[in-house]
């Protein structure tokens, strides 16, 4: 039964990825922590594993069909994003699992406030 409840939350990030383009870790972080009681390092960890497949391939592809891809911007920031999610894996490791969370929380809130005032 638990392995439904992964795959419902694999479509549902994918879902709200696609629709909104944010990483699917902003659904999937919280809700392995919430739902299925993960701490905050494995809920990471497995975010970021989840997200070693082209998973975003399709949807990407609708959006360059669209004409809404600038190829050169993706392709600076994948290789940056490369070394720089190993910067960060290494931060995290060596912070608590509390101040982690409550870190991811904060960050989520500042986007969000910035995001609803964003003229």
């Amino acid at each position: 039964m638990i392995w439904l409840g992964y795959g419902l939350l694999g479509a549902l990030a994918g879902m709200i990825s696609g629709l909104f383009g944010i990483g699917g870790a902003v659904v999937i972080v919280p809700a392995l922590v919430i739902l299925f009681k993960y701490s905050q390092h494995q809920a990471q960890g497995t975010s970021l594993a989840t997200l070693l497949l082209p998973i975003g391939l399709l949807a990407a592809w609708k959006y360059y069909s669209a004409g809404h891809v600038n190829i050169k911007a993706a392709a600076v920031m994948a290789g940056c994003f490369f070394f720089g999610g190993l910067l960060g894996a290494v931060l995290a490791e060596r912070v608590s699992g509390l101040w982690l969370q409550r870190a991811f929380g904060v960050f989520l809130m500042v986007i969000a406030v910035k995001m609803i005032l964003v003229k």
